[in-house]
């Protein structure tokens, strides 16, 4: 399962991951991930969950996350949550909401797959969210 938190710079999005990151630790029963842009988020989430900052890594393109999210799973097959905070920063491949949805739906199918579930955020207007995307929402 795929869900997107969508709204506008300011909106309270990253809160709102934060809120889900902390509930998802004490819920789950396998290892929660959080992915941001910077390590802005380090003492907001809880130590059990492992953040990750994605400027550590050459991300760059929806192709390049989508490995790196896939790395990461076969690296440990007991993430059963995934979040990703801001996913135009961290992909760092502009506004482009059409790649957006082909890599939402990417994920969609690998989260089917794998059993992981995925939050991810995105700072976009809720009007130009595609007929796509807005099967996550």
């Amino acid at each position: 399962m795929v869900k997107l938190i969508i709204g506008g710079t300011g909106s309270g999005k990253t809160k709102e991951l934060i809120d889900q990151v902390n509930t998802a630790v004490k819920e789950e029963k396998g290892s929660v991930v959080c992915i941001s842009r910077g390590n802005k988020l380090t003492f907001d989430i809880s130590h059990d969950a492992r953040l990750i900052d994605a400027t550590d890594y050459p991300v760059k393109g929806y192709d390049s996350l989508l490995g790196f999210l896939c790395g990461i799973h076969a690296g440990n097959y007991d993430i059963t949550r995934v979040f990703i905070d801001g996913l135009y920063k961290i992909a760092d491949s502009g506004r482009d909401a059409a790649k957006a949805e082909a890599f939402l739906t990417a994920l969609d199918a690998f989260s089917k797959e794998h059993s992981v579930n995925f939050t991810v955020s995105l700072s976009e207007d809720i009007s130009a969210v595609t007929e796509g995307m807005k099967q996550f929402l």
